[in-house]
């Protein structure tokens, strides 16, 4: 079984075509914050709250899990096969870096915390430098 690199598990299992557009859409907000640098401290506030793909298969999960023990506990046996196939798709996505969901959370947007993070670095190097230019134009 082909085990990807940690941080390579979901981006590798994405079609290009939404790895690309993750990655223009974040371009195109560090660009937009270089431009208005005062909104930086609010945009890496943002990033600070943003949940990454893992965090939200995490919560989707357990809550599945939960609402299928529940059923299964109240209503019908039948339904403790849900928290059966959530952790197997835990399992895979562990494993693999893919399960079902993925696709689709990352059609909505959902990125990994590596996404995140460079998007924070790239942040504060537009700060730098513009703390650089603004400097030096001080000292002229």
């Amino acid at each position: 079984m082909d085990l990807p690199a940690n941080t390579e598990r979901v981006s590798a299992r994405t079609s290009t075509k939404i790895n690309q557009r993750i990655a223009e859409e974040a371009a195109a907000r560090v660009a937009w914050h270089a431009e208005h640098p005062d909104a930086i401290p609010r945009r890496l506030a943002q990033l600070d709250r943003e949940w990454d793909i893992e965090r939200t298969l995490e919560a989707n999960a357990a809550s599945l899990s939960l609402l299928g023990i529940g059923l299964g506990a109240t209503v019908h046996r039948r339904f403790f096969v849900v928290p059966a196939v959530v952790t197997a798709f835990l399992l895979q996505h562990a494993l693999q870096g893919w399960c079902p969901p993925v696709p689709v959370l990352r059609r909505f947007g959902f990125r990994t915390a590596r996404e995140i993070f460079e998007e924070r670095l790239a942040l504060l190097a537009a700060t730098r430098a513009g703390q650089r230019r603004g400097g030096s134009l001080e000292r002229t």
